[in-house]
């Protein structure tokens, strides 16, 4: 089992060192420019559309597109945002935020093409609704079948069984340690939600995933507002260690100006997942006039992700005195910095929280997988067989000890974005046209643009926009 973990551990270290970070940071780039730096200059339209959409009823067996929004928010927004900063900070030093922000804003570009390449190449799902993500614009589109069913195969491990058995075990240390309920009661019940949630179908999902996310979200970042308007007048002081360090002016703040790049654009991609591939399987549900609507809005969704939520983390642990000093990391220094700042219910607050974000972790992750099946059986039966084996893990992540399975997570992870990104980057000109076409409509006076499929140099892989969408 050592031998395995050591493997593992060098290949994660190569992927993500090395080739995977240079891939994100290059294409994000690339992405930035060629659609006309659409994450800075749509943000007002952006807003418009997650404002409008929320709430709005798209009809029997449809996702809203703030529904597809929330279940790929669910996904992402877990306790690595809490945790996964924390150890940012300490392992890099201040600076390690400044890179975190950069990173979203590169990422963000990313996550508009390719949330809106699943949009135009979604296809349609049996009993109303839609299907799509990687495999399906990998397939019908770049007509690589075994690229698309390899792509299905490591999303649907790594997110629906790998990554839920990893936030069903931190829900059970979380509420074990809070609470003193023992591990397998705390995983029995996880493990029934889990399955009244996931048998219930998308729709379910998508309901569920409404009600959770901006209200676990909100009192969060409500908390954390709470915690910098008491320390308002150390805000400056920490807004110029956070310039400092990330350039290696102080080595005093933390590890240098490489310590503290390599830590927030790690922290960066790990949480916002742009360019990673799991995003466009929820944006491409969605019920919409134009593809490129949802595009922008997942865009918006990796800065609710990093530069509100992440930041709000980051905050709290660095408005702390002596954080550095406290010889913790983690979700214990996560749960020290609140405890300085509220009192001594933090712990119970933290619990909370994290009980909240890992269980819309777990139904969002699920839903990844479940889009992805007809790719890996068309066996009708195949889907029922996959659902009981997420229950499963979820009950196993919550009694066992899981480092092995989180380092296996991050080689399945890396594998599966670099799948996409080789795909993105191809076809990323068809996410500009769309593109171009929107704000070419909004230019003639037409509030709600609606996608004609002709407008595209090549109708290949287009299946469900024409007569039934407008």
């Amino acid at each position: 089992m050592e031998f395995i973990s050591n493997i593992v551990d060098t290949l994660n270290g190569w992927l993500w060192s090395y080739i995977l970070i240079v891939m994100l940071i290059g294409l994000g780039v690339w992405f930035t420019i060629g659609s006309g730096f659409v994450q800075i200059r749509c943000v007002k339209e952006m807003l418009r559309l997650i404002t409008q959409t929320a709430g709005s009823d798209v009809g029997e067996g449809n996702i809203s597109s703030f529904q597809a929004f929330c279940i790929s928010t669910a996904s992402r927004v877990g306790v690595g945002n809490i945790a996964g900063v924390a150890i940012a900070v300490v392992a890099g030093g201040p600076g390690a935020v400044f890179w975190m922000w950069l990173i979203a804003l590169i990422g963000s570009a990313s996550g508009f093409v390719e949330s809106t390449l699943g949009q135009i190449y979604k296809v349609p799902r049996e009993g109303g609704g839609f299907l799509g993500g990687p495999a399906y614009y990998i397939k019908n589109v770049l007509g690589n079948n075994a690229m698309a069913v390899l792509f299905a195969i490591l999303i649907s491990v790594t997110y629906g069984l790998i990554f839920n058995s990893v936030q069903s075990n931190t829900i059970a240390i979380s509420f074990s340690t809070a609470f003193g309920v023992d591990r397998a009661v705390v995983g029995g019940v996880v493990t029934a939600l889990t399955a009244l949630v996931i048998f219930g179908g998308i729709t379910r999902i998508a309901k569920v995933a409404e009600m959770m996310v901006p209200f676990m979200a909100g009192i969060y970042l409500l908390v954390a507002f709470y915690v910098v308007v008491s320390n308002i007048s150390l805000v400056p002081q920490m807004l110029a260690d956070i310039v400092s360090s990330a350039f290696g002016m102080d080595a005093a703040l933390g590890g240098g100006i490489g310590a503290a790049m390599m830590q927030g654009i790690k922290r960066g991609l790990f949480s916002n997942e742009a360019g990673m591939g799991a995003v466009p399987n929820a944006a491409a549900t969605a019920t919409t006039s134009h593809p490129v609507k949802q595009g922008l809005i997942q865009a918006f969704g990796v800065f609710v992700d990093t530069l509100l939520v992440c930041t709000a983390s980051a905050f709290i642990v660095l408005l702390t005195k002596d954080y550095a000093a406290s010889g913790k990391t983690g979700i214990e220094l996560a749960q020290f910095a609140l405890s300085q700042h509220i009192g001594n219910w933090a712990g119970t607050f933290l619990a909370l929280m994290i009980i909240l974000f890992a269980f819309s972790s777990i139904v969002g992750n699920y839903y990844y997988g479940d889009v992805n099946m007809p790719f890996i059986s068309k066996n009708k039966n195949a889907l029922n067989i996959y659902r009981v084996m997420v229950v499963g893990m979820v009950m196993f992540g919550s009694v066992a000890e899981v480092p092995l399975v989180w380092n296996l997570a991050d080689l399945f992870m890396a594998l599966m974005a670099i799948v996409n990104l080789v795909a993105i980057a191809q076809l990323s000109k068809y996410a500009y046209v769309a593109l171009n076409d929107y704000f070419a409509q909004k230019r003639a006076g037409i509030v709600e643009p609606e996608f004609d499929p002709s407008v595209m140099p090549d109708q290949k892989g287009i299946y469900c926009w024409g007569n039934e969408e407008k």
